[in-house]
């Protein structure tokens, strides 16, 4: 797993960068593809509006045949002037062949402003409201001038004068994205879910590194708690066949104690295996009932004493707490403040332990604190302390036993409680475990 994990993490790796990449070249060629196609309709649209403005010269022969302007002859065509694009259409005229060419090709709802300038553009023109403003612009927008000529062949080729038709296309690249929005879509989308599962397998791929070390870590803990148990009954037995040992009464009483502490030893340890077993199916079956949480806590600290007599340690007892009936099962909530008294004189220093256990009333919560001048904990381990199996390590694996099975036992029982367990702790300066429980008054 060790040497695998490394290979797996670096190919999913290069196989999603490789992905992000070419997703990156597809959507840029879209966009060049997009972006030129754009360019070639609105030019083949312009160029068809220039025409059509152009080839209509008959609208004009018909507005005007009542004037005095007759041709009667080539010369007389020579002679007169030639009527401009600007003379002939209105703005609104324009705009409308403008329009239709536009839709013709494909460019249906797209933005434009326009002038039709005689000569240069600080000419005679004509132009839409805001076509100075967009002309101004050449970084967003785009321009197209089409000179405007008569049709070849006709009796007026070369005779007009020089104009040129000017269509801006404001933010061009706005268009472009709008035609290209959902690729992009899809794109983002579909690489953030392979992200996604790329992350989970990552996260999932970790969870079974850390869960095989702690299941390596987990039996040779329990090897070492069973192994010096069962040594010591050995020990015991192979002394109780002892002749001397046999006869003399006191010497028999203290083997036969050794071997039943030991037993004892061993069934708690198979008790609290057994209890995290039913916690991960659900099966334990609570029996709530109203009780005094004060009360348990004595019994709790009544349970530990010899534990403190080892480390010539005491425990202070301040309650505050003026409601601490709660609906709590007696057995498991007992067992939830014994686990945290047991973690903290596991944890001690060298000198001398001292525990304080305090209750009071926050709101309509009862708080327990339980505090101890303890080694303490870095930041890494008081987050991972509820975690199951996770031990803090101070170098020697079995320098405090256990199976790291307690305080996930303990956080499990908090909130069967309908309550909530927090840490607070630094090193060198001790521990303080506060549960949060809903108390209930007093019928």
């Amino acid at each position: 797993m060790k040497r695998i994990f490394p290979v797996i993490s670096v190919l999913i790796s290069l196989s999603l960068l490789g992905l992000i990449y070419f997703q990156v070249i597809w959507l840029t060629t879209a966009r060049e593809t997009k972006e030129k196609q754009l360019r070639e309709n609105i030019f083949l649209a312009s160029t068809e509006a220039a025409e059509n403005l152009m080839e209509d010269y008959n609208r004009f022969l018909s507005l005007n045949k009542n004037s005095n302007q007759f041709f009667t002859s080539d010369k007389m065509k020579m002679e007169i002037i030639r009527p401009s694009v600007i003379q002939r259409y209105s703005k609104d005229e324009i705009a409308s062949v403008i329009r239709k060419s536009m839709d013709k090709h494909f460019l249906e709802g797209i933005y434009f402003e326009f002038a039709v300038s005689d000569n240069s553009i600080t000419g005679d023109q004509v132009q839409s409201d805001n076509f100075m403003k967009y002309f101004l612009d050449s970084v967003h927008n785009t321009n197209f001038a089409i000179p405007l000529e008569s049709p070849p062949g006709s009796d007026f080729e070369n005779l007009t004068k020089e104009e040129f038709l000017v269509i801006i296309i404001p933010n061009q690249n706005t268009i472009v994205y709008k035609e290209i929005f959902w690729y992009i879509t899809g794109t983002i989308l579909f690489t953030l879910i392979i992200i996604t599962a790329f992350f989970l397998t990552i996260r999932a791929l970790i969870k079974q590194k850390k869960l095989s070390e702690i299941k390596s870590d987990f039996i040779n803990n329990m090897t070492h708690e069973f192994k010096t148990p069962i040594a010591t009954i050995s020990l015991a037995v192979d002394a109780l066949r002892n002749e001397k040992v046999i006869t003399d009464k006191e010497k028999s009483a203290y083997f036969t104690n050794i071997i039943k502490e030991e037993n004892i030893r061993m069934n708690k340890q198979v008790e609290i295996i057994l209890q995290a077993s039913l916690l991960d199916k659900n099966e334990i079956q609570l029996n709530l009932q109203k009780i005094s949480a004060q009360e348990l806590i004595n019994r709790a600290v009544h349970n530990t004493k010899l534990s403190l007599e080892e480390k010539n340690g005491r425990i202070e007892i301040i309650f505050n707490a003026k409601q601490d009936l709660i609906m709590a099962d007696e057995i498991h909530f007992v067992n939830l403040i014994n686990n945290l008294i047991d973690n903290a004189i596991k944890y001690s220093k060298e000198n001398e332990l001292i525990i304080k256990v305090s209750t009071e009333n926050v709101g309509q919560q009862l708080i327990i604190k339980i505090q101890d001048n303890g080694i303490g904990m870095n930041k890494d381990t008081l987050s991972r302390i509820f975690e199951k199996f996770y031990r803090a390590h101070t170098g020697n694996i079995h320098n405090v036993k256990g199976f790291g099975l307690g305080l996930s036992y303990v956080k499990t029982m908090a909130e069967a409680h309908k309550g909530k367990i927090s840490a607070e702790s630094a090193l060198g300066k001790g521990s303080t475990f506060i549960i949060s429980i809903p108390f209930v008054e007093k019928s």
